[in-house]
């Protein structure tokens, strides 16, 4: 389906996520607790293919596996300023670092599958060759994390709440800069 890379053991198995004992022993309340249980081999696969698709498309820019992967009611949780809700913002976000970055590679490095939620860290790499902005990039090595969290019903992604190191990409593109 696409070059990107996975973890063996999320694929083989279905990564379980296991709450611990020292975690249940806490006073701290907890707001979205998931407690991993056993699924069906039909979810763990299909679950699996939406996330190949979706992951690919991250790889890729095919927004053909963007279509595959994502359901048409498909809400980001974390939706930047300027991003269109739904379907259209993963394409559009896409569209936009491919802008910068047309070279844009992901490798999934983790991912824990539990019940109807996985969560997948990656790693993105690339070079800043385009235009992001008003910045025009001169070939900058790029290279930072992200992690999702996405709710799948139906062996499509329904929801995603997502984080990016973007401090670190901007200062990549040296459109940011930390003052000592």
């Amino acid at each position: 389906m696409s070059n990107i890379i996975w973890p063996a053991k999320a694929l083989a198995a279905g990564a379980v996520l296991l709450a611990t004992p020292a975690f249940a022993a806490t006073d701290a309340k907890v707001d979205g607790l998931v407690v991993a249980t056993a699924i069906s081999a039909a979810q763990r696969e299909s679950t699996l293919r939406a996330v190949r698709a979706f992951y690919g498309f991250w790889n890729t820019g095919d927004e053909r596996l963007l279509r595959a992967a994502i359901a048409p009611t498909f809400t980001d949780h974390t939706l930047p300023p300027g991003r269109p809700q739904g379907p259209e913002g993963p394409a559009f976000a896409s569209r936009q670092f491919r802008a910068a970055a047309p070279d844009l590679q992901v490798a999934v490095e983790k991912a824990i599958v539990a019940g109807d939620y996985v969560t997948v860290h990656m790693r993105f790499t690339g070079h800043f060759t385009g235009q992001f902005g008003q910045s025009k990039g001169a070939g900058q090595p790029i290279a930072f994390i992200a992690t999702d969290l996405i709710r799948l019903q139906s062996g499509r992604i329904t929801d995603n709440w997502h984080i990016e190191d973007n401090l670190t990409l901007l200062q990549q593109m040296g459109v940011a800069s930390v003052r000592p």
